[in-house]
């Protein structure tokens, strides 16, 4: 041994030939600042080829380890120091892998050695460690910097070592142990659901302790599924005690808090929502003026009279960010007392509330507008499905007194829906986009089962008080930016280049030019209008659909692309979304010419935090829906159903059930038996053999193969192809492509992907 190393008599009793311990390696790594393995075998004067050998994989595990860096070829080492560490958000897999996501580069791959550390949404300090046979940079967790939650829903189970409490997906990597004690004294039972509190977190070694705080009742899988959702994704539900006293606080309104405010009491305002709507945020009412004009007046809960700056209110909501929606049940941002009370602009009793007063030309073009607070008394709470009603036939004797019985409610629901025909052409001169999509809703038993998934509809009342809001929010964005008021826009920047060019290439399926970059409204409107009678329209929209970009919430505008309007922003929800709360109260201070609120936080912040909670409930919604779908199909494993193929990749295709509106996937090994190549441009699994094709919109018969509950994936059986969309009729063997472009499997003995 010819090098100095304070661990030689460790290195020399592990083992028979020793090399130099990691700890001298750094040194002399940080010594020289960068070596490849050439280098520092010829600073250690190892020549021996199986030390050199030992040498090579001990540099290789310390890059693993997160001890060293290395790039380039030949690799280069050199030590880790502080600039190498990131900090990031874990996110889990269900198969036990993760990812730590980066805003400003590629996410790190995590192992489940890795994984063994953190939970999902823990933030952790990471470094990149070497490149895996994908291409993906794997990590290696430094630290923990903040734990997501320090409490869980889960199972209980029991094995040879005790008791612990299994979480569902996507922690289902990390059970969490609990003494027998503390399970007796729930006396709770294998299988049963609870609530566990963390004690001491997982180390690479063991698996983290906790204390069962509450024993679950499973008669009700949806309100358990959603209980369990909340906590996984970080989402308040409970109010402070200081907002509760604040918003109880508040009485009907009085005299002293309509003095000041325009009085709107006279006019007959009604609000139009859904059958199950709570909480009525906005009322319109609208009038013929002379030469053929307009006045529509949109009409919006003060929430910012109640909700004052900085207050316990005030936090809460901006914690939230958003209300969130699932089945049956709304995580409000407001306390309900507000939210559904004094904030609701129920029939029939005075309400605060912002106006937006606009003027509208005979051609649809706004010519002028006003803001102001006042005080109204809605004339009548109308549902969507009774103005539909009401528009196809006037005379309906099922129609509510309310509006039949009110000549002036009739009216200007009269001359509402005529502005609407008015601005729906001006919607289509604009090119804002309409696709063919449809929303579904879920429909549940006396005992909270799924009964029905049904779609619903978009009927003229739907659609007019669309464009209401659209009306407000884009004046309500003019006024900001005319007077340069601290706010929030909602911003929808245009496609990128990448997903331009895919719709390129598949827009030559319909005979049809799409721009390599930089696409218009109408390239989209171009393609939406061809292809909207379709029967295949929903499927080629969704792909259109999954094109655009994420919108979000910035201080600085940048329009909105989807809706084609050069200025955008949130006036009309308040009560549900905080950027709207932010925007009405920059402009009421401004119209009554009071000091713009000064914030505990800055507007980039908030930008950030909406954004964040918006995307949060996203997610969350998205979850439970997914988990009820699967659990509801769990009961039909074996059976089968029509379906359509609404997405195609390079390991299947995806199915959605004509009837149920519930999605699976036919793994590419279950398509059929030929050698299937996946054409991305035209969207296409091609058999090379047979030359059969599956695309979007095929018409399929699929059988019920399984559930996964903790993927969420229902897997199909492709039993019979039905009907071929236009765009996928039989081929002979298709032309080769570029190996990047191109993806095949043998039906039988395919690996499964995805």
């Amino acid at each position: 041994m010819s090098w100095n190393d304070p661990n030689a008599s460790s290195e020399a009793k592990r083992y028979d030939n020793p090399i130099p311990s990691r700890e001298l390696i750094l040194s002399t790594i940080t010594e020289h600042g960068e070596v490849t393995h050439q280098q520092l075998a010829k600073a250690f004067n190892i020549d021996d080829p199986d030390q050199f050998d030992a040498l090579g994989n001990r540099l290789k595990a310390m890059a693993r380890d997160g001890q060293v860096n290395r790039d380039g070829r030949p690799y280069r080492y050199r030590t880790v120091t502080q600039q190498d560490v990131v900090t990031g958000t874990v996110s889990a897999h269900p198969k036990g892998f993760g990812f730590v996501l980066l805003s400003d580069m590629p996410d790190l791959f995590l192992h489940e050695k890795q994984m063994r550390w953190v939970f999902n949404g823990d933030t952790v300090e990471a470094v990149g460690t070497s490149t895996d046979n994908r291409g993906r940079t794997e990590g290696r967790i430094v630290d923990v910097v903040e734990r997501r939650q320090n409490n869980f829903i889960g199972t209980l189970a029991r094995d040879d070592d005790g008791y612990c409490v299994e979480l569902g997906s996507p922690n289902n990597h990390q059970p969490i142990t609990v003494t027998e004690d503390n399970v007796q004294a729930f006396n709770a039972k294998q299988g049963s659901p609870v609530k566990v509190d963390i004690i001491d977190w997982p180390n690479q070694h063991e698996f983290a302790t906790g204390k069962i705080t509450e024993l679950l009742s499973d008669d009700n899988d949806r309100e358990l599924i959603i209980e369990t959702t909340l906590l996984n994704y970080d989402i308040p539900s409970d109010f402070s005690e200081a907002t509760l006293k604040q918003a109880d606080g508040y009485q009907e309104p009085t005299e002293k808090d309509i003095k000041g405010r325009t009085d709107l009491r006279h006019l007959p305002l009604v609000t139009i929502d859904g059958e199950d709507a709570r909480d009525f945020d906005d009322a319109v009412f609208a009038e013929k003026r002379s030469g053929g004009n307009y006045r529509v007046l949109v009409a919006i809960a003060d929430v910012s009279y109640y909700v004052t700056p900085n207050s316990a209110l005030d936090q809460d909501a901006y914690e939230r960010g958003t209300s969130v929606y699932f089945p049956h049940r709304v995580i409000p941002m407001l306390p309900e007392v507000l939210s559904n009370g004094l904030c609701s602009l129920n029939p029939n009793l005075d309400r605060l509330c912002m106006v937006a007063d606009i003027k509208i030309s005979r051609a649809g073009k706004v010519t002028g507008y006003e803001f102001y607070p006042a005080v109204m008394h809605s004339q009548a709470r109308l549902t969507y499905n009774q103005v539909n009603d009401y528009l196809v036939n006037p005379t309906d004797k099922r129609l509510p007194e309310s509006l039949t019985g009110n000549k002036d409610v009739k009216k200007s629901v009269d001359t509402l829906h005529q502005l609407y025909e008015l601005l729906l052409k001006k919607r289509e001169e604009r090119h804002a986009m309409e696709f063919e999509t449809v929303e579904t809703y879920i429909k549940f038993n006396e005992k909270g089962g799924i009964e029905a998934i049904l779609p619903r509809t978009r009927g003229d009342s739907q659609k007019l008080i669309e464009e209401c809001m659209l009306l407000a929010n884009t004046c309500a964005a003019n006024f900001a930016l005319k007077h340069e008021l601290p706010v929030l826009y909602r911003n929808h920047d245009k496609p990128d280049g990448e997903k331009s060019m895919r719709i390129h290439e598949y827009a030559k399926n319909f005979g049809l030019s799409f721009p390599e970059e930089n696409p218009t409204q109408a390239d989209y409107q171009r393609i939406i209008e061809a292809t909207k009678d379709r029967p295949d329209a929903i499927s080629i929209h969704s792909m259109l659909l999954r094109s655009m970009m994420q919108a979000n919430y910035a201080p600085d505008n940048i329009g909105h692309f989807g809706l084609a309007y050069d200025e955008y922003s949130h006036f009309t929800s308040p009560i549900r979304r905080y950027p709207d709360l932010m925007l009405h109260r920059a402009i009421k201070a401004k119209v009554t010419n009071s000091q713009q609120p000064a914030m505990d936080f800055s507007l980039e912040g908030a930008g950030t935090q909406t954004s964040d909670t918006e995307r949060r409930a996203e997610k969350a919604s998205r979850y439970v829906e997914s988990w009820l779908k699967c659990h509801y199909m769990k009961d039909h494993v074996g059976e089968e159903f029509e379906g359509v193929v609404t997405t195609v990749t390079s390991f299947g295709l995806f199915v959605t059930l004509t009837d149920l509106y519930i999605d699976g996937l036919v793994h590419i090994s279950n398509v059929g038996d030929d050698f299937f190549v996946y054409d991305e441009q035209q969207q296409q699994l091609i058999g090379k053999d047979k030359g059969t094709l599956f695309g979007l919109g095929d018409s399929v018969k699929v059988k019920v193969a399984g559930v996964n509950m903790d993927l969420l994936q229902i897997d199909f059986d492709l039993k019979a192809k039905l009907q071929s969309s236009e765009m996928n009729q039989t081929k002979k063997a298709p032309a080769k492509k570029s190996p990047a472009k191109r993806s095949s499997s043998r039906s039988k003995g395919a690996n499964k992907k995805g």
